[in-house]
């Protein structure tokens, strides 16, 4: 379920409303939590938190015209999706997250490689998701990213 969106306000606008809520309170979680260095943009028809180039001016591999992407919120067709690069490609932060999610909700979340999913709006663990956007700064992600 793409979006067509110049801004993450209006992405939020144009998903369904009775997941706006959610997805407010996600981006806004995000954004309190995310390291110094991280910004928002709008990338891949998602709201996306990027390396920018002025920061890492090789930029994305696979098109080094984008920023190093990190992490993305997106309005899938059954559900909210966050996807996290860390969880991907650092088990032991994969590790933690799946852990930690569960002491704190007394579940284990849905999740896919680098998604989690949240398909229940008012069931959603806001301080998880808090807790993951602090444990990688902007330096720890770029020597992940180019030692892979």
């Amino acid at each position: 379920m793409q979006i067509e969106a110049n801004s993450p306000e209006q992405y939020i606008s144009e998903v369904p409303a009775e997941r706006r809520e959610a997805l407010q309170n996600l981006r806004k979680i995000i954004l309190e939590n995310l390291p110094k260095g991280f910004e928002e943009t709008m990338d891949y028809k998602m709201i996306g938190y990027v390396v920018p180039h002025s920061i890492f001016p090789e930029g994305y591999h696979c098109d080094p015209e984008l920023p190093l992407p990190f992490a993305n919120l997106a309005n899938q067709k059954n559900y909210l999706a966050l996807y996290h690069s860390g969880i991907y490609a650092d088990a032991e932060l994969r590790n933690w997250f799946i852990k930690s999610y569960k002491s704190m909700t007394g579940k284990k979340p849905d999740m896919g490689k680098s998604c989690v999913r949240f398909r229940n709006m008012q069931q959603i663990h806001y301080n998880p998701i808090g807790e993951l956007m602090t444990r990688m700064t902007v330096e720890e992600w770029i020597t992940l990213y180019q030692n892979r």
